[in-house]
């Protein structure tokens, strides 16, 4: 099949699945395709091309020397890749600085270790922010990730590699991680579906130096079906009812987000949901320290987004949403508490980014108490947050506030392109992480109150799929309503 790379996830299981292709040929095809196209797209920082190869012999002997009533690993001989953040036995983690040493991991992660166990091969290691810091993927250590849909621009971050790889067929999807929108935001970039999990959902993340709890892993897929494919071997207990009342709906049943007792999150997604009531709102938890207005293109895409979904049935009405003005330094304080404990050599500290070089310095000067301060506000933050959300089924935001930014912008690297001017602001951290919060201002707070949350691809400034940049919609959930954000990103299309 010369055009492997155009199969759908589900699709490709199920070939592999059969025997018409073999876990081999899947996995020679898609190194091949990333030989190709990695040196301009920059989404892989590491590839595994002859461990992959050994790993998709081992998935085709397995395949040949089973019993016919035996059943094969979930993800039999699926290609994944994983961000440059997750362990994966015997590969250097760089975790995308020049600061560390570089050393193989010696045991898989978590999140690497559940797939492995899934029958999934990895094919390397995907381009990150230094520690995944930032809604951009560009380092120290190796070229920066693009949009594959415009090289000139970021694939977001902090997966970024991983969306462009998804994005650019170079894998059929990815696990992420998400702290504070980085799973949404570059699947927003690259058009792609991205959906965070809610809290607690996916026992495989990537928490340490998290103290908030706010980092969970997810998919980045090209459709509801194929994340769904991927979060039933992230979360292997399955859909739950999702939190508060719901109403019956005309046929007399539930509204309920679609799951049967043991049925999966792929199974779920093929059910349309019931009529729901979803609250639109512009409000953010950034505007009081940093004001912002949505560029058109992002308002063009919530448009888009109130069409489909009044189109299919659903009741969308505008929401006022209040956040408390401490959220900014309180979310902050949280989110940088990790790079402060990072076992960094004093002589490597030069080696940091500017971003990650006065972060750190902030937080190792800040006390115990201020953190246990910012924590405690955080929860008391997602009491008053979820009370106003339980108003409605769904909240409505835009995904991103502007168009995917220019590579180099965020930090002031750029050179321009003729398109926008070479900035003047290289080397401020506090300019940089302004730009990336007026960019991305409706992500981190799901984090904090640890929701599900969808990023679903509804319009091209172009005019059409693949004509100029991607822009999307995020859908918020009640704790437990993952099936029924898939099952609504299934219902519009995607």
């Amino acid at each position: 099949m010369a055009d492997i790379h155009r199969l759908t996830a589900v699709q490709l299981r199920a070939a592999l699945r059969s025997g018409e292709l073999s876990a081999r040929e899947v996995t020679a095809h898609f190194l091949a395709r990333i030989e190709e196209s990695n040196p301009r797209l920059g989404a892989f920082i590491t590839v595994t091309g002859p461990r992959a190869m050994a790993d998709a012999a081992a998935a085709d002997a397995l395949f040949a020397r089973r019993r016919r009533d035996q059943p094969l690993p979930p993800l039999h001989g699926m290609p994944v890749a994983f961000k440059d953040l997750t362990d994966v036995a015997g590969v250097v983690t760089t975790h995308g600085s020049a600061a560390l040493d570089r050393r193989p991991a010696p045991a898989d992660g978590a999140l690497a270790a559940a797939l492995r166990n899934a029958g999934a091969i990895s094919l390397g290691k995907t381009q990150v922010p230094e520690f995944g810091l930032t809604a951009y993927s560009e380092n120290r250590i190796a070229p920066p990730s693009r949009n594959p849909h415009a090289l000139s621009r970021s694939s977001g971050g902090s997966s970024g590699g991983s969306a462009a790889a998804v994005a650019a067929e170079l894998v059929p999807f990815a696990p992420g991680t998400d702290g504070g929108g980085s799973i949404r935001i570059p699947a927003a970039a690259c058009g792609l579906l991205g959906l965070k999990p809610g809290r607690g959902v996916v026992p495989a993340g990537e928490s340490s130096g998290d103290p908030a709890g706010l980092v969970v892993a997810g998919p980045l897929a090209r459709s509801a079906a194929d994340a769904a494919l991927l979060l039933d071997v992230l979360a292997p207990n399955g859909p739950r009812q999702p939190d508060g009342p719901r109403q019956p709906d005309d046929a007399g049943q539930p509204d309920d987000p679609g799951q049967q007792d043991g049925a999966g999150y792929l199974d779920a997604v093929s059910r349309a949901p019931a009529a729901l009531r979803i609250g639109l709102s512009l409000d953010s938890p950034w505007a009081g320290i940093f004001p912002f207005t949505p560029e058109p293109e992002a308002l063009d895409a919530l448009n888009a987004g109130v069409r489909l979904l009044t189109g299919a049935g659903h009741d969308v009405v505008e929401a006022e949403i209040r956040y408390d003005n401490r959220y900014p330094d309180a979310f902050t304080t949280a989110w940088t508490a990790g790079v402060g404990s990072a076992r960094i050599a004093p002589h490597r500290e030069a080696l940091l980014t500017p971003l990650t070089r006065t972060f750190r310095r902030r937080a190792q000067q800040r006390s115990a108490a201020k953190l246990n301060e910012c924590l405690a506000f955080l929860r008391q933050f997602e009491r008053d947050t979820l009370a106003q959300y339980s108003t409605w089924d769904l909240i409505l935001t835009p995904a991103l506030a502007q168009t995917p930014r220019p590579v180099g912008w965020f930090t002031g690297s750029g050179h321009g392109d003729g398109r926008w001017p070479a900035p003047e602001w290289a080397g401020d951290a506090d300019g940089d992480y302004r730009r990336q919060c007026e960019f991305a201002p409706w992500s981190s707070m799901v984090n904090v109150c640890g929701l599900p949350a969808v990023s679903i691809p509804v319009h091209w400034t172009g005019g059409s799929p693949g004509a100029g940049l991607p822009m999307g919609i995020q859908l918020i959930g009640r704790p437990g309503s993952e099936a029924l954000l898939l099952q609504v990103a299934a219902q519009l299309g995607f």
